[in-house]
C-alpha cells in the first residue's frame, strides 16, 4: 500500500470515527454508568435482580451484607437509571431499568474465561 492509500484510508476513518463519536452529553452519561456498576456490591445487586424484581430483604440475602448498605448501593444505581423501584404495599421492589447493562455485566462475566 502506498502512502497516498494509507493517508486515505486514515482520512476515511478519521471520519468514521468523528461520525460515530458520541457527544459529550452522552459520554458523560456513559461514564456515570459505568462508574455505577464498577463497584463489586453493586454487580451483584445487578446479578441478583436479573432473574426478577425483589425487595430489599432477599436482595440482601442474595448479595449478603447489611440492609443499610444494600440500601445505599441501590440508591447509587437508581441514581444512574441501572435499577428501578416500585411500592407493593409497604415494600420496595426494585428491578433492572437497563437491561443493556444485564448484557455488558454477562459479557464481562463470559470474558473472564477467555484466553485470547
Amino acid at each position: 500500500m502506498t502512502a497516498c492509500n494509507r493517508e486515505e484510508l486514515h482520512e476515511e476513518r478519521l471520519k468514521e470515527a468523528l461520525k460515530n463519536m458520541p457527544t459529550d452529553g452522552q459520554l458523560e452519561e456513559m461514564a456515570a454508568r459505568f462508574k455505577a456498576i464498577s463497584e463489586p456490591s453493586r454487580l451483584k445487586i445487578l446479578f441478583a435482580l436479573s432473574g426478577g424484581e425483589l425487595c430489599v430483604e432477599h436482595i440482601v440475602q442474595a448479595v449478603g451484607g447489611n440492609q443499610s448498605a444494600v440500601s445505599h448501593q441501590l440508591k447509587t444505581l437508581k441514581a444512574a437509571r441501572v435499577v428501578k423501584g416500585r411500592r407493593a404495599g409497604k415494600k420496595i421492589l426494585y428491578s433492572i431499568s437497563d437491561w443493556h447493562v444485564i448484557t455488558i455485566t454477562e459479557l464481562a462475566k463470559e470474558h473472564l474465561n477467555c484466553d485470547e
